[in-house]
């Protein structure tokens, strides 16, 4: 059993300018390829949630089934993806991440051509098991590539790029997912034989061409990190030393369990928002609109968070990054409350600048939560990933609320997210305890 003693007072060598923290800055250009192909595939679920909502018919917790299925993988294949990734090295498990994701995108062919809900399902789960791989890789990986002091910093910009795919995502999926009006399933009956046949070839057309496409692109970066000369950074993890560690011995730091915790909260509001956001500005009380109109403003939300971590990347290299995440999280609670209790377009734009504010706050949370904990590295990460969990959970529980007290006042679910965040970002994160240097033989 690891034992752990209180944190050192003095300052930590890389804080004092110590010549052994390197940057690199080219490793760090390639990995941001892979956070835009991750952020572009998880946001694209925003338009394939009212496509199949309308396509199957299905109310708002069996439709929440999409991201309960895509992120309920980061929960079962964290471990696994651990256990992976501390084998091959982040380089290889980047590969991996991206082969599998590729593997899980041309599942869409049969999903869509047999029109199975449960298909659909499957396929993305494989996809979000190769996300989760990357994500459990390339994290890490990314704040290692300098000082610890800015590892907040780091990631926030190289979740820039992962911004950018969420932005392009949804105006990508309402041209090609959206563009096509879908039918009740009593409007087909009434069809011929050939129009039939006809339509359900289009439907299936809108889902498989895109999703086809990604799976060239996810096949054609895994290659091309291959090639890729990327550093080794193993003597900064402490693999030996990693080996007497559990997730247990990770999970008893406060700062590492407050850290779990904010992560499955934060996650699961952003992705609570930009899952409904299209049902929700085109109510007619809202924004009424079309749901492919609809579509670009949930660009502007992920967008949004694009313009956040660009700007706060440099706000967090010269900012306390708790005390920005403890503002950020009001400011977001603040305008959810806006949404919840105004209509059209002061509704609206509340709801979309969340984005923003959303912004630092993954990254920063989760450089907080590995904050000088050396061989525990890797096991705290493993923690964090398995906690975008959140991601499943709560869009899961805001749907059976929209079901039953109405779309809008559901939001009161990731406001009450956003009061842990500002919990965590006061109080949470402080560094009270940390392994010992050396760990006892198992």
């Amino acid at each position: 059993m690891a034992s752990f003693s209180p944190a050192p007072a003095s300052t930590p060598p890389e804080q004092t300018g110590d010549k052994r923290y390197t940057y690199y800055p080219t490793a760090l250009t390639v990995l941001t390829l892979v956070f835009f192909m991750w952020g572009f595939l998880t946001a694209l679920n925003d338009s394939l949630i009212p496509h199949l909502k309308a396509a199957f018919e299905l109310n708002y917790t069996q439709v929440m089934l999409v991201q309960f299925t895509f992120f309920g993988a980061y929960f079962l294949m964290s471990l696994p993806s651990g256990w992976l990734v501390e084998r091959i090295g982040f380089k290889l498990g980047i590969v991996a991440g991206l082969s599998i994701a590729g593997v899980g995108a041309l599942g869409f062919l049969p999903a869509a051509q047999w029109h199975n809900y449960p298909v659909f399902l499957g396929a993305l789960f494989v996809l979000a098991t190769g996300i989760t791989v990357l994500q459990v890789a390339a994290n890490p990986y990314v704040t290692l590539l300098g000082p610890a002091r800015t590892g907040s910093s780091r990631l926030t910009l190289a979740q820039t790029m992962n911004s950018l795919g969420t932005t392009l995502a949804p105006i990508f999926g309402g041209y090609l997912i959206l563009s096509h009006v879908v039918k009740k399933a009593s409007e087909v009956a009434t069809m011929s034989a050939t129009d039939q046949l006809l339509y359900r070839t289009e439907q299936a057309q809108s889902v498989q061409m895109p999703y086809v496409g990604l799976a060239a692109a996810l096949f054609l970066l895994a290659g091309f990190v291959w090639l890729f000369h990327l550093p080794k950074l193993a003597e900064k993890t402490h693999p030996d030393e990693a080996k007497n560690y559990s997730l247990m011995d990770a999970l008893r730091i406060p700062h590492v369990a407050f850290g779990v915790l904010a992560i499955f909260f934060y996650v699961g509001a952003e992705v609570s928002i930009g899952s409904l956001m299209i049902n929700y500005i085109s109510l007619p009380n809202i924004g009424h609109i079309s749901e492919q109109t609809a579509s670009h403003y949930v660009a502007y939300y992920w967008g949004g968070a694009m313009v956040g971590r660009l700007l706060g990347s440099g706000l967090l290299a010269m900012l306390d990054p708790r005390k920005l995440l403890a503002v950020f999280s009001v400011v977001a609670g603040g305008l959810l409350i806006t949404t919840m209790t105004t209509h059209g377009n002061t509704a609206m734009v509340s709801v979309i600048a969340i984005g923003l504010f959303n912004s630092i706050m993954f990254p920063t949370i989760f450089a907080l939560g590995i904050e000088r904990l050396g061989p525990l590295t890797d096991k705290a990460s493993s923690l964090l990933i398995m906690a975008i969990v959140g991601g499943a959970l709560v869009p899961l529980a805001q749907g059976f609320l929209a079901d039953r007290i109405g779309l809008q006042h559901s939001f009161v679910l990731p406001l009450l997210c956003y009061v842990y965040i500002l919990f965590y970002g006061l109080s949470g994160s402080k560094i009270r305890t940390m392994p010992e240097t050396t760990p006892p033989a198992p």
